[in-house]
């Protein structure tokens, strides 16, 4: 009797196996970002701008340092401000030293000037592709007195597929800093 049973248990096996068995795809994330308000940064500093009201801001370390939060997307943004004392070159120097000491992950790096000469805001954009640790980093100023900078980190493992709807998100929002910034 009971090899019956196993003979039968066996000839059903083997036809109830008649697809082969195929693994499941993996899901996508699908991230959603609500469409950005912008709204005056304004402080004691030489500068001002509009930032996302899906980002908080800080205080820093020094005075005129900032950090713009991103909390759902665990993204920073540091915002750091140098008086520009006969040492112009030096502050566009530590600024090509941050950007291209990433070039050991980074696969690329695009750079794009900016020129708003009205307001005396002119800098470059740096993006930066692969497994960086940043993404994005700016410069801004007036060529003669005041230089700013801005740095977008986030806070997890750097995996350019996953951040990707972030980085534009937040790539954005810096574009329109950039647009709207202002030296007082």
């Amino acid at each position: 009797m009971f090899k019956k049973l196993a003979v039968i248990l066996l000839a059903f096996s083997a036809l109830a196996c008649s697809e082969e068995a195929k693994p499941k795809p993996k899901g996508e994330l699908r991230l959603e970002y609500p469409q950005p308000h912008y709204q005056a940064f304004t402080n004691p500093c030489a500068y001002t701008f509009e930032y996302s009201d899906f980002a908080a801001i800080a205080d820093a370390k020094q005075a005129c340092w900032y950090n713009l939060r991103y909390p759902k997307m665990k993204a920073n943004v540091f915002i750091t401000y140098f008086p520009v004392k006969n040492d112009f070159d030096a502050h566009v120097k530590e600024v090509e030293k941050m950007v291209y000491g990433h070039t050991i992950k980074a696969s690329a790096i695009e750079t794009k000037s900016f020129s708003y000469p009205e307001k005396k805001v002119y800098g470059n954009v740096y993006e930066l592709k692969g497994e960086s640790a940043s993404n994005i980093q700016i410069f801004v100023t007036d060529s003669t007195r005041h230089f700013v900078t801005a740095n977008l980190y986030f806070n997890t493992r750097p995996k350019p597929d996953s951040l990707a709807p972030a980085v534009d998100y937040i790539k954005k929002d810096l574009l329109h800093m950039i647009d709207t910034f202002q030296w007082k």
